[in-house]
């Protein structure tokens, strides 16, 4: 299975996605190969390497982590839109507004992973976490849309948005969790994206 996160941005000298990523590598026991990797958060690098990657690993599982500033929560995103509309520029200063993630694709894609049971076994673990309806229109969200056209027939995929670690946050006012349950939670996501079939019928939807 492929796990991704990302490299910092925008000035930032760190990136909760990017450092718990490398953590779950090192702690890995398996028994099923895991393969991580950091992207760069541009629109062109990001897409491209997780092309590369899904076809050069054929992985069964595939999960992006990005991360949420101002979110509390493990956020484990449910659909990926296919627009891309940046509201700033990427770390290669590009800028696009309002194009497609991938040129004739579906207007948006489900994420195949059990996104229900994923939140409520994070829920479980004593770590906040919810279902999320929109990954935005920024890099997060273009991966998140490129891992699901990318990905084999049977493969699954989908990403999870996390908040700041309290370890690295901007400002003290900023809302975070401890680096190490990011960390879990992340592994939480992998095992349960091999473990459970069916996804959880239980309500996650939102009003608002």
């Amino acid at each position: 299975m492929l796990l991704t996160g990302f490299e910092p941005f925008g000035g930032d000298g760190a990136n909760p996605s990017g450092e718990a990523v490398h953590l779950v590598a090192e702690r890995w026991q398996g028994p099923e190969e895991l393969v991580t990797a950091v992207l760069p958060v541009t629109f062109a690098g990001a897409a491209e390497r997780l092309r590369a990657l899904i076809a050069e690993h054929r992985p069964g599982v595939v999960i992006g982590a990005g991360l949420a500033g101002g979110r509390a929560a493990i956020v484990v995103e449910r659909v990926a839109v296919n627009l891309v509309d940046a509201r700033i520029p990427d770390n290669d200063g590009a800028q696009p507004v309002d194009m497609p993630s991938v040129e004739g694709a579906p207007t948006a894609r489900f994420a195949t992973l059990p996104v229900k049971a994923i939140a409520g076994a994070i829920t479980t673990a004593g770590i906040a976490a919810e279902v999320s309806y929109s990954a935005g229109t920024f890099v997060c969200n273009h991966v998140f849309f490129t891992a699901l056209d990318a990905a084999p027939a049977g493969t699954r995929a989908g990403f999870v948005h996390v908040p700041w670690s309290a370890e690295h946050a901007p400002s003290t006012d900023a809302a975070t969790l401890p680096l190490g349950d990011i960390v879990r939670a992340l592994e939480i996501v992998v095992r349960t994206s091999l473990d459970v079939a069916q996804d959880a019928a239980v309500p996650g939807g939102a009003i608002h």
